[in-house]
């Protein structure tokens, strides 16, 4: 019997064994990225700036529902009182009044996302310059996002793993604020450096 034919595969298994065990430990990390932008001293400002922003709206809103409970309550009362005509009229005024109502809040719920979204997508990018820092000084391998439970795959995680607190303290002691108008914006993280190139086996082709 030729033994030559199982050569090549035995090599092949301690040569994929020998770089399995050389292989570095992967080290898992956890952060809520919306956790960490709303955290920061510039997204705390941030949110304040929202909340103030949205604030007229939510009164007006406030103010639509009290016109028309106080619409339902005279509906209530004048119910074996008012004639027909009076009563259709009233129920016609308060039944256009809610849809008023309904494309209000579906509108200051737009214009909210809207915003929540630019806050996110500004002060994500910051965050993130941030997490390669962190990640790379710490010997990270990956890093996982359980901001959304629901969509998020992690099932369990160890304690000492989550890394939203360091993150946000990074990020407050070491980037200026760039929230007022007219700050540069924040440098860019370096490229990661070129692998060195494989070591040669010995006897290998």
């Amino acid at each position: 019997m030729n033994l030559n034919v199982f050569r090549l595969p035995a090599a092949a298994l301690c040569l994929g064994a020998l770089a399995f065990a050389q292989a570095p430990p992967a080290k898992v990390g956890t952060i809520s990225i919306q956790q960490a932008i709303i955290g920061t001293k510039d997204g705390q400002k941030a949110v304040q700036q929202l909340q103030t922003k949205i604030e007229p709206k939510r009164k007006e809103l406030e103010a639509k529902q009290a016109q028309i409970a106080q619409m339902e309550d005279q509906q209530r009362k004048s119910a074996n009182t008012a004639s027909a005509d009076t009563l259709r009229k009233l129920a016609g005024d308060i039944e256009q009044n809610k849809k008023a109502l309904q494309r209000m809040a579906e509108d200051a719920e737009a214009d909210s996302q809207q915003e929540q979204g630019k806050l996110l997508n500004e002060l994500g990018g910051r965050i993130m310059q941030v997490i390669d820092k962190y990640s790379r000084d710490n010997g990270f391998t990956i890093i996982l996002d359980v901001s959304n439970q629901q969509t998020s795959p992690v099932l369990w995680v160890a304690n000492g793993v989550d890394i939203t607190a360091d993150v946000i303290k990074l990020y407050d002691s070491n980037a200026p604020s760039t929230m007022a108008p007219g700050a540069a914006p924040a440098a860019k993280p370096a490229a990661p450096a070129a692998a060195p190139p494989a070591k040669k086996v010995p006897g290998a082709k």
